[in-house]
This record gives structure tokens, C-alpha cells and sequence, in this order.
């Protein structure tokens, strides 16, 4: 698969003097579902905001489609990599679900036809049509989320990030929006998450990319998460699932599950390979 985005060598210093990334690289493939997994402070959040033209590479390049981000390309790469930040409040804004939808292809002079119809496929998408009328301050967290998701996909990106998208949502939210993703995934688009939550990248993502301190770790797929010597230098934890079985050495598998579907498929099978108990009473 070609790579989509290619980040080379990236530095970024804010003007208090904090470096927040200091050197890093890495690569996304297209069609990919990438989790960047950091701890707080590491460099994930700022690094989105280079992906989509927010924020231009103080040294090192950013490539986006084979396109290099500079100031001539700032404004088309908005176009084809939408960003949805952490919290939905410094994104929707509008006085309608509506209006807050349609911003986006209202700024790049589409017909009335066409936005209609791009706000409708989007309000479809995250199942938020019978919200279009309502003003964003009454809905609830997790609805203002995929508001916001609603937003970017009205400008039909090739690409979306987002940043700490299950931060402080329900449990019901979280399903509702690993929904939403997983149908984005079948329609091709690429999708990159920051996130610290060790699970939900387990579960959810075919790449991993760890970063430290502005640089990059490792990349490679949710294996990483068991790797002892990595989990511990980037300040994270086990997955749930891969701590408990490292926690059972003597059913001695190799690799561990990650994941829950995993995790029931080994202890299926190590069910199968014991005696029957009941033909020896």
C-alpha cells in the first residue's frame, strides 16, 4: 500500500520555548487504521496539527498525498485531511447542528445542491439527522462528538485524525463512535488516532506508531503492546487482555492475545486440549 502521509525528521517549538517534537518520523499507508500512542506530553496532539496544515514544520517535511505541506499547500491539504480535536467544544460552534455541518462546504464554493447534499451524508453518517436542527449547547458530549466528526466528513477528506477521540465519553458513546470509525474504514478512508489508551489501540488498530518526547519509538502493528522493554521506556501499560496472560506464563502462549476476540480463541483452544474431567469420575 502507498503511504498517505510521510513525516520526515519533524521539529516544533512553541514560543514559550517548549520543544514538543524533536526530530520525529514516521509513515502511514493508505487505507490504514493508525493509533499514535504516546503519554501526555509526548508530542501526539501537536503533531496532529501538522498533518492537516494547523501547524508548518519549523525543520524536517511533512508530505500528504505525495505533496509536500508549505504555505502554498496549507489550504489544500484542509481539504483532504480533516481534523476532529479532543473536545468537541473548540470545534462546534454554529447556533445549528446544521449550520455547524454545512461551514465547511459553504467556505469552498459548492452549489446549495451540493452542500445539502454533502451535510445530509454527513449528519447519515454519524446518525445524527434528527439533530440537524437543534442548537449544539443542548446536545450531550458524545453527540457534540460526532457533531464535530459530521463537520469534517461534510468536507469529504481522504484522510481524518483525531485526537483523544473516546476522551471522557460513556460507554454507550464510545461503541456509537468505534461504530462510526469502523464504517469510515469500509469506505477507504484513512484514520489516525492519538490516543493513550493502550485498549482501544489493541482492539481497534492494524498500526501502532509509539512516541516519546517528540520522537518516535517504534512503529509496527498491536504486537508492540506486549513488547516488555517498549511498554515500559514509553510510559504505558499492557493492554488489559495481554496483562492477564502474562500474568499466566504456564499456559506458555506465544504470542499473546491482545485482544478479546484473541483472548477467546486461546482459551477455546486450551479447552479443547484438556481431558475430559467427567471420564475420570
Amino acid at each position: 500500500m502507498a503511504n498517505v502521509i510521510e513525516v520526515e525528521d519533524l521539529h516544533f517549538r512553541y514560543r514559550d520555548g517548549t520543544e514538543a517534537l524533536k526530530g520525529l518520523s514516521l509513515s502511514i499507508q493508505e487505507g490504514s487504521r493508525v493509533a499514535i500512542l504516546g503519554p501526555n506530553g509526548a508530542g501526539k496532539s501537536t503533531l496532529l496539527l501538522h498533518l492537516n496544515g494547523l501547524y508548518l514544520p519549523a525543520r524536517g517535511k511533512v508530505r500528504v498525498l505525495g505533496r509536500e505541506i508549505t504555505p502554498q499547500t496549507e489550504k489544500w491539504v484542509k481539504s483532504k485531511v480533516g481534523l476532529v480535536f479532543q473536545d468537541p467544544d473548540d470545534q462546534v460552534f454554529s447556533s445549528s447542528v446544521w449550520e455547524d455541518v454545512s461551514f465547511g462546504p459553504l467556505n469552498m464554493n459548492l452549489s446549495p445542491e451540493q452542500v445539502k447534499a454533502r451535510v445530509e451524508n454527513a449528519l447519515r453518517a454519524v446518525q445524527m439527522e434528527e439533530y440537524k436542527n437543534k442548537a449544539p449547547y443542548h446536545l450531550s458530549y458524545g453527540q457534540k462528538k460526532r457533531v464535530a466528526i459530521a463537520g469534517v466528513l461534510a468536507m469529504e477528506p481522504e484522510i481524518i485524525v483525531l485526537d483523544e477521540p473516546m476522551g471522557y465519553l460513556d460507554p454507550r458513546s464510545k461503541e456509537n463512535l468505534l461504530d462510526i470509525l469502523s464504517r469510515l474504514h469500509r469506505r477507504k478512508i484513512t484514520i489516525v488516532i492519538a490516543t493513550h489508551d493502550v485498549d482501544l489501540a489493541a482492539e481497534w488498530a492494524d498500526r501502532v506508531i509509539v512516541i516519546k518526547n517528540g520522537r518516535t519509538l517504534a512503529e509496527g502493528d498491536a504486537s508492540l503492546l506486549t513488547d516488555e522493554r517498549l511498554v515500559r521506556e514509553a510510559d504505558l501499560r499492557f493492554p488489559v487482555v495481554v496483562e492477564i496472560f502474562r500474568r499466566l506464563p504456564e499456559l506458555n502462549l506465544f504470542p499473546l492475545p491482545k485482544t478479546v476476540e484473541e483472548a477467546v480463541r486461546a482459551i477455546k483452544a486450551l479447552q479443547a486440549k484438556e481431558p475430559d474431567q467427567r471420564c475420570l469420575n
